[in-house]
């Protein structure tokens, strides 16, 4: 039997009882989103291996699950809305399920590019859902606190992904890391049929199918363009992808501002507190994803860590989120948003700014620090933006809302590894030919250890190799009787091998000088993004935009198990 609920999720006497249990299964899925990022930074070397992957490959096994999902997000988002949020979050969980098996079981980098990208239109179902099934369940009054929770799970899953994926890799290959989505995809689905109610607005016009799409082309573009341009250069596909995004972005815009329902209201970024919020969100991920991006590449080679202990040491930056998270829960009320965002940025900005600190002599030591400031400083600053952004759209759009608010996460993240990650390249790069410059290397060997800090310690692994041969060789003519053809070929290993050893160092502390200079440019770029926050965020926290049409309430679906 089943007892239907006729009031609206928002509008009951009594909130719904299970809201947290259900809360639980929107973390979630969340979870797995995030982890299907983080944990394929510690597979991607055993992947490049096994796959024999070119930096190009890998580079849209990473953001083949990226594009769909950002340029998704808005149109999927109002169509949850209309039909079912919690529709929406379970096809997104089977869909995104699917491709997480599909990418376990390929065995080319084109199956594992188009398993990525199944896997990405299933987090564009599942992002907005959890944020608007979260607004519609809880009452206002409680909602912060849940978002509050629902961010620091974001952030406890950039620490997770990469600690789980290094367990896996002690034992097992790296389609195991595909593996981790499906059983916690399995539990969502069916947390989500037990304890998520059911939502979707109560009046909903048509969709505007039109700007949905235009909404597609813009910003699939424009996350093409980053991927693109930065990594392959400025040719016709990064030019051609730049032009689309500006078009389609300008006709956004203006059919937007025609439509009488149009999917987002574009005028609400004329508010600044709504502006700011997004702005804060887009910084704060660039920052995050791109010091993500090269801080694990650093333990990983330069300091020698294994994938285990790459996610190990990366439970610094988790703690300090739920930390901060627990602080802005206590401190956003009474001293208001403008104030725990604005020490959030600053916070994540030195953080970045001790990190340019860092050089061929430094330790795990010298990051703990840094790392936890940067957790600390997410904590303190998301919750309120996110909060910010889901409160100024009416009851109708809490969809279209959590996917503003992702779009802006993920555009943030994209530019995060795209411009930082362009700079640690070509900093690499540069700072490898000057610690090189006069060394006897091989044949095009400094152009291939100028592709990557992996390529570099693999070149230094194969002068290496040649050395320990020519040993071998002089050991066997000095056993044969040829002392003159054992002491030269001795000699020529001894070179070899030290030369071995110099180019490990020079690889070594070219990528600790990288990362400095990259960590300088990030915290440049966020520093000013904190005051430009700081300036268009109000003192005071009321008024939301969403003022100017009335909240619609909620279609009166919420369902209960009847006792037995």
């Amino acid at each position: 039997m089943r007892l239907v609920m006729n009031e609206p999720v928002e509008g009951m006497d009594r909130p719904y009882a299970r809201r947290w249990w259900a809360l639980l299964v929107l973390c979630l899925s969340l979870l797995i989103i995030v982890m299907a990022n983080t944990a394929l930074t510690v597979a991607a070397p055993d992947m490049t291996q096994d796959l024999g992957l070119s930096s190009a490959d890998l580079q849209w096994v990473i953001d083949g699950y990226t594009v769909p999902y950002a340029a998704l997000m808005l149109l999927l988002g109002a169509i949850g809305d209309k039909y079912s949020r919690r529709g929406a979050l379970i096809l997104g969980l089977v869909v995104f399920g699917g491709g997480a098996v599909a990418g376990s079981l390929v065995d080319s980098s084109t199956g594992v590019i188009a398993a990525r990208a199944v896997m990405g239109v299933g987090a564009a179902l599942i992002m907005p859902a959890t944020l608007s099934l979260l607004a519609a369940t809880f009452p206002r009054e409680e909602r912060a606190k849940a978002i509050t929770l629902w961010t620091a799970t974001a952030g406890l899953a950039i620490a997770a992904g990469p600690l789980v994926a290094g367990a896996l890799l002690e034992d097992h290959g790296w389609s195991s890391t595909f593996l981790i989505n499906v059983p916690v995809a399995a539990l969502a689905i069916v947390g989500a049929l037990v304890l998520v109610p059911p939502s979707r607005a109560a009046h909903h016009d048509r969709i505007d199918h039109v700007g949905g799409l235009l909404s597609v082309v813009w910003i699939g573009s424009l996350v093409y363009m980053i991927i693109e341009g930065p990594h392959f250069g400025w040719g016709v596909k990064a030019v051609t992808a730049a032009v689309v995004a500006g078009a389609g972005l300008v006709a956004f815009v203006v059919w937007e501002l025609r439509h009488p329902r149009p999917v987002v209201d574009v005028r609400r970024f004329a508010h600044r507190r709504f502006a700011g919020s997004n702005l804060a969100v887009a910084l704060f991920f660039l920052a995050v994803f791109g010091a993500f991006y090269y801080l694990t590449q650093h333990l990983q080679f330069v300091l020698g860590y294994d994938a285990l202990d790459t996610g190990v040491r990366m439970l610094p930056l988790a703690g300090a989120v739920f930390v901060g998270s627990a602080l802005t829960g206590y401190l956003t009320p009474r001293i208001g948003m403008k104030i725990t965002v604005t020490a959030g940025m600053v916070g994540g900005t030195v953080a970045l700014a001790l990190l340019t600190q860092v050089d061929a002599a430094s330790s795990y030591g010298d990051l703990v620090l840094p790392l936890a400031i940067l957790g600390l400083a997410i904590g303190l600053a998301l919750s309120p933006c996110t909060d910010a952004i889901m409160g100024a759209f009416p009851e109708a759009e809490l969809g279209v809302g959590g996917a503003v608010n992702d779009t802006s996460l993920e555009l943030g993240g994209s530019l995060g590894i795209a411009i930082l990650g362009s700079v640690l390249a070509s900093s690499y790069s540069a700072h490898l030919s000057d610690a090189t410059a006069g060394s006897e290397l091989p044949a095009g060997a400094l152009t291939t250890a100028q592709d990557s800090v992996g390529a570099g310690y693999a070149v230094a692994q194969g002068i290496g190799d040649k050395a320990r041969q020519l040993g071998e060789q002089a050991a066997r003519a000095g056993h044969a009787g040829n002392a003159e053809k054992a002491a030269q070929l001795k000699e020529q290993s001894g070179q070899l091998a030290q030369g071995a050893r110099r180019m490990a160092e020079a690889v070594g502390s070219s990528f600790s000088d990288a990362v400095a200079h990259t960590s300088l440019i990030g915290a440049v770029i966020l520093g000013v993004g904190t005051v430009l926050v700081t300036v268009l965020l109000p003192r005071r926290s009321g008024g939301h935009p969403q003022e100017v049409p009335e909240r619609v309430a909620e279609e009166p679906e919420l369902t209960a198990a009847a006792t037995r």
